[in-house]
C-alpha cells in the first residue's frame, strides 16, 4: 500500500550522511516494525530504493514518525542524491515496511557489526537487545572516524557494548573479534560487500556455523570490468533470453514476462535462489557459503552472472 509521508525533519550527522525523520501527512500513527526493518521509497525517476528504520527506543509499535538516514553517494543510481535534495515538508511516496534481515528471539549471545552506513539497522537490533536485557557486543567499523555518524549517541546509548574502529587509526581485526566468540553466537553483518566478505570467512574459519551469520548487504550491484553477454535457459520451457551488460538476470527475465520471486536485488536475503541445471555460474551475492559457490548448483540471479555462454535454469 502506497503511503504519502511528509519530511518532519532533516539532521546532516556527517559531511556526507543525513538522517531524516516522515511522519503521516495527517500525523496518524504509522505501520508497526521490528529491529532490522526497511522501508521502501518510490524516488520516481531514481526508482524504488529501500533504507532501514532506525529505533533509538521509541516505540517500533504504531510509531507516530520514521527515523531513516541516508549516505549521498556521487557515483551511485541517483537513490541518495534524491532523497538528500528532500527538504522539510516534503512529501514522499513510501511503498510499505518489510524486514528481510530479522533479529532472532533467542537467548544465544550476540555479536552486532556494522560496517558505514550499514550502522543502521544494527543501531535498531542494539536497542531491542537492551529491552530484552541480552548480551552482546557492538562494533562499528568505518573509514575514518569523521566519516561515521551518530559516533556520540551510540557511545551514549550502549557504553559497555559499543567498540568503535576506523581503518585510518585502528582498523578492526575480524579474525581476532570471530576467534573470540563463543559457537552459541549469532553474528548480525551490515554494511559493503568486502566487510561482509572478509567477515563470513573470519566466522567460517573459527567454525561459527553458517546459520549463525546474518547479513544484509548496503551496497547495490555494480557492473564490472569484464563482464559480457549471456544467455539464461529456462530448463522447464526452452525459452532463451540475452542478458546484456548491465542488466540482471532477474530484470531480463521480468521484462519478458515471466514471473519470479525475489526481493532484496542486491545479493543477501536469498530469495531468488535458483537451481543450475547446466552452466558455469559468476557469484556476486554474500548468502552462498564457500562449499555452495565451489558446488555451482545454485545461485542468485538478483546479482550473479555466467561466466559461461548460457546458464541452464529451473525457475
Amino acid at each position: 500500500m502506497v503511503q504519502n509521508l511528509v519530511v518532519d525533519r532533516i539532521h546532516d550527522e556527517t559531511e556526507r550522511i543525513r538522517s531524516i525523520v516522515l511522519k503521516a501527512h495527517d500525523e496518524a500513527a504509522l505501520p508497526s516494525f521490528t529491529a532490522g526493518a526497511h522501508i521502501e521509497f518510490d524516488l520516481q525517476e531514481a526508482g524504488n530504493r529501500a533504507y532501514s528504520l532506525i529505533d533509538w527506543g521509541g516505540s517500533k509499535n504504531s510509531p507516530k514518525e520514521y527515523t531513516i538516514a541516508v549516505q549521498r553517494e556521487e557515483d551511485g543510481a541517483g537513490g541518495s542524491k534524491a532523497m538528500h535534495a528532500l527538504v522539510e515538508g516534503r512529501v514522499v511516496s513510501a511503498l510499505g515496511v518489510k524486514n528481510d534481515f530479522e533479529l532472532f528471539a533467542s537467548q544465544n549471545p550476540v555479536l552486532l557489526l556494522a560496517g558505514g552506513i550499514g550502522i543502521t539497522p544494527i543501531i535498531s537490533m542494539a536497542t531491542e537487545l537492551v529491552s530484552r536485557n541480552a548480551q552482546f557486543s557492538f562494533h562499528y567499523t568505518g573509514r575514518s572516524m569523521s566519516a561515521m555518524g551518530f559516533t556520540d549517541r551510540l557511545k551514549a546509548a550502549f557504553p559497555e557494548q559499543l567498540s568503535l574502529y576506523c581503518d585510518d587509526e585502528n582498523p578492526i581485526d575480524l579474525d581476532a573479534l570471530m576467534s573470540a566468540q563463543s559457537a552459541e553466537t549469532h553474528v548480525y553483518i551490515c554494511g559493503p560487500k568486502g566487510m561482509i566478505e572478509a567477515a563470513k570467512t573470519a566466522a567460517s574459519v573459527v567454525g561459527l556455523p553458517d546459520e549463525n551469520v546474518h547479513i544484509e548487504l548496503f551496497t547495490s550491484p555494480d557492473t564490472q570490468s569484464g563482464d559480457t553477454p549471456f544467455e539464461v535457459e529456462i530448463h522447464d520451457t526452452g525459452d532463451v533470453y540475452a542478458i546484456p551488460v548491465g542488466k540482471t538476470i532477474i530484470e531480463v527475465l521480468e521484462e519478458a514476462g515471466v514471473d519470479v520471486m525475489y526481493d532484496c536485488q542486491r545479493g543477501d536475503c536469498g530469495i531468488c535462489q535458483t537451481d543450475i541445471i547446466n552452466g558455469t555460474p559468476d557469484h556476486r551475492d554474500v548468502v552462498l557459503s564457500n562449499a555452495d559457490r565451489e558446488a555451482g548448483k545454485v545461485m542468485q540471479i538478483c546479482v550473479s552472472r555466467a561466466r559461461s555462454a548460457r546458464l541452464v535454469l529451473d525457475i
